[in-house]
């Protein structure tokens, strides 16, 4: 599995943490991030991605769908970006 989208966008956030895109992208982790949540994220967040920071949040949604998001690397990547976003 490549996770490669989770490093890119964890690396997004922690460059910027308070950019629009980073918390469009910190959102959509956080409610990937949740077992059995029904990852209730609204889709119309989408169109005020860019198209790249869209293209990344369709492979954030892949990894979820791949199971990515019950590695260990999803949730060490996710801490590093509740970090940023607390200015940490």
């Amino acid at each position: 599995m490549d996770i490669s989208p989770l490093y890119t966008a964890r690396d997004r956030i922690q460059a910027d943490p308070r950019s629009g895109q980073a918390l469009l992208l910190y959102a959509l982790i956080k409610t990937l991030s949740i077992p059995q949540g029904g990852h209730a994220y609204l889709l119309t967040k989408l169109k005020e991605m860019n198209p790249d920071t869209r293209q990344l949040a369709y492979g954030l949604m892949e990894l979820m769908v791949q199971g990515a998001t019950a590695h260990r690397e999803w949730s060490e990547a996710v801490a590093q970006m509740d970090a940023a976003i607390a200015g940490k």
